[in-house]
């Protein structure tokens, strides 16, 4: 048979068919094992062709593609055993180079809760893609047995909370698979349960007033009227200082965040690192009536922990909300915890006879509000501390639509003095 009927980069080898490419710098064989014939030949250029592109976008998988080869050894990417705990262990170790405490306690929350399932003893390489879609499906409907002689543990998870659990797991298996500890993500092709879009829950106008009514100390009334008037996030809300405060500007600068760890954090925002907020009238109202209680209070040093690891910042702060105000007593700190204003969020609406829905509606009510009365979504968006106003766009588009009438009377009023007029139809001509 003569070589020019071989495919580029196929040849014999002792009757059978192999492949050559270049990866890594080398030259490199590969035995296919199957039987030198003409159909052979076509499949092998074809799968030469394949491994030729992945090397050239940068996608090849070598364990993937030649389990059982022995250039593996070779090449350093033979496969190393490890179990998931110990994957686990590992991933998060180095995961606190990069995220923030908040996030990493997150993190550590996802393995606790899917380790002792997908089996903290067993080898990362033989969890298999079924294996995690029943795991799946045991998060958002059944039961976990955690063994015998136990009572299983009821799970009953929401779709997005088990699409995260999801996402999470599927980078530490990355990482397994990019480090040779398997020789593909099992998580691959496993797409995100489909959830219904959440719709924001605003408070109304009379909500709104008899959840005043229902705060028994000024300074809760303020710390709602603040949240809704402002669209702050609770944990930039309890660290506010009123070193964060121009009333003569009207501005309030979010320097901080609170986390649910007990850290001060750089706030959570998608625009940078500080964003000033241009406060409305009854926002500044609200202000100078908590002023009264704790402007002139004591100022804290206080440490707050930078994005680069292992680094902080002091900043110095004269608390807005104090509980020392509302509580006297050795256990009120000196400002409040992202836990506690749910907790007071709870108590009101419950004696205020309101609907029940989460503490973070507030930063609904918000936007919702601002949307109706006409505010531009690309302010709110930078009021908020998103990038931009897409988020505005796809979380509060329904209030949009309800502003239409009134943004068409106000281009009638606006335009009327520049747009130009139709002519007129000349009498007696064409």
């Amino acid at each position: 048979m003569s070589k020019a009927s071989y495919p580029t980069g196929v040849e014999n080898h002792g009757g059978s068919l192999r492949i050559w490419f270049n990866f890594n710098g080398r030259r490199i064989r590969e035995n296919l094992g199957v039987p030198d014939n003409a159909k052979n030949r076509k499949v092998a250029g074809d799968l030469r062709t394949s491994v030729c592109f992945a090397i050239r976008m940068g996608s090849f998988n070598y364990a993937a593609q030649f389990p059982n080869s022995p250039n593996l050894k070779l090449l350093g990417l033979e496969k190393k055993e490890i179990t998931v705990k110990v994957l686990a262990e590992k991933w998060l170790e180095l995961k606190k180079m990069e995220i923030s405490a908040n996030a990493l306690s997150r993190y550590q929350s996802v393995v606790r809760n899917m380790v002792p399932r997908i089996g903290g003893t067993r080898m990362v390489s033989a969890v298999s893609r079924e294996d995690l879609l029943f795991i799946r499906k045991d998060l958002l409907t059944g039961q976990h047995s955690p063994g015998r002689g136990k009572k299983p543990v009821i799970t009953g998870r929401a779709v997005p909370t088990v699409n995260y659990y999801m996402t999470t797991m599927s980078g530490m298996f990355q990482f397994a698979a990019d480090n040779g500890y398997a020789s593909v993500n099992p998580f691959d092709g496993i797409t995100p349960l489909k959830k219904s879009k959440a719709e924001p829950d605003p408070l109304n106008r009379d909500e709104f007033l008899r959840l005043m009514e229902a705060c028994h100390h000024q300074q809760i009334k303020n710390l709602w009227s603040l949240a809704v008037y402002t669209g702050v996030r609770h944990g930039e809300l309890v660290a506010l200082a009123w070193e964060d405060i121009d009333l003569r500007a009207g501005t309030m600068t979010v320097r901080r965040n609170h986390t649910s760890q007990g850290d001060f954090t750089l706030p959570k925002t998608d625009a940078g690192t500080d964003r000033v907020i241009h406060l409305i009238q009854p926002a500044i109202d609200t202000l100078k009536n908590q002023a009264e209680m704790t402007r002139l209070g004591r100022q804290y040093q206080i440490e707050v922990k930078l994005r680069e690891y292992g680094r902080s910042t002091m900043h110095p702060c004269t608390f807005i909300f104090n509980p020392q105000v509302t509580r006297k007593n050795s256990y009120a700190g000196h400002h409040y915890s992202v836990r506690s204003v749910s907790s007071i969020w709870e108590t009101v609406t419950k004696r205020a006879g309101i609907r029940y829905r989460k503490a973070y509606q507030s930063r609904h009510t918000y936007a919702c509000w601002s949307l109706s009365a006409g505010a531009n979504p690309t302010f709110i968006a930078s009021q908020m501390g998103h990038s931009s106003a897409q988020m505005v766009y796809s979380v509060y588009g329904a209030w949009m639509a309800e502003n239409s009438a009134e943004q068409v009377s106000l281009l009638n009023q606006k335009l009327s003095a520049y747009a130009p007029s139709m002519p007129q139809k000349a009498h007696g001509g064409t």
